[in-house]
């Protein structure tokens, strides 16, 4: 006989997953309680990493089904979503998503949804670094500095060159000038190559 588990997610500690478990009885979903999962942690966080849902996974058997409310619950990475369902497909676990219309995510109508919205989200990964490249192309064309600024003006690198030259050890310059000594590093490494 299948058992109904729940999983539930928040990113941060002011939200609550009360609204999702609600959600999920309101679709007429039974859920005992010692099977609902919740947990507070960023979506970025990949499934495999999640202590709430890797003991959801110890509890789940063949036959089991999940129900999540939305896909962006298991994870915001589509690819790690769908190597996550595929798994528990594996396993012999159903996967329900409530915004997708209640369908099975290992279901051939729930392969083809995941394959669409993988297709979707690699397109748009696709576009946002064309518009990334794009854009450093044309702020290099013209001629705006790329990358983080310096830590230090040119006066600065200046006298830090000179304090070295000197024999001040790297630390205690980097205490005067309020830098890290990786700051002072690159700088007298620069000098040297010049």
């Amino acid at each position: 006989m299948s058992r109904t588990f729940a999983y539930a997610r928040v990113s941060t500690f002011d939200q609550t997953p009360e609204n999702q478990l609600r959600e999920i009885e309101a679709a007429g979903f039974a859920v005992e309680p010692h099977r609902i999962v919740t947990e507070t942690i960023s979506g970025s966080m990949a499934i495999a990493q999640r202590e709430g849902f890797s003991r959801l996974l110890d509890k789940m058997e063949k036959g089991d089904v999940l129900i999540v409310t939305k896909l962006d619950r298991l994870g915001r990475d589509a690819i790690d979503v769908s190597t996550t369902v595929a798994r528990l497909e594996e396993i012999g676990i159903r996967v329900h998503c409530l915004a997708l219309g209640g369908v099975d995510l290992t279901s051939s109508a729930g392969k083809m949804t995941m394959n669409v919205i993988n297709a979707v989200a690699q397109f748009e990964r696709d576009l946002l670094i064309e518009r990334t490249q794009s854009g450093l192309a044309r702020a290099k064309a013209s001629g705006k500095p790329l990358g983080r600024p310096p830590a230090l003006s040119a006066e600065e690198q200046a006298q830090v060159t000179a304090q070295l030259q000197g024999g001040e050890t790297i630390s205690a310059i980097a205490r005067r000038f309020n830098t890290s000594r990786q700051t002072i590093i690159r700088i007298r490494d620069q000098r040297n190559r010049s």
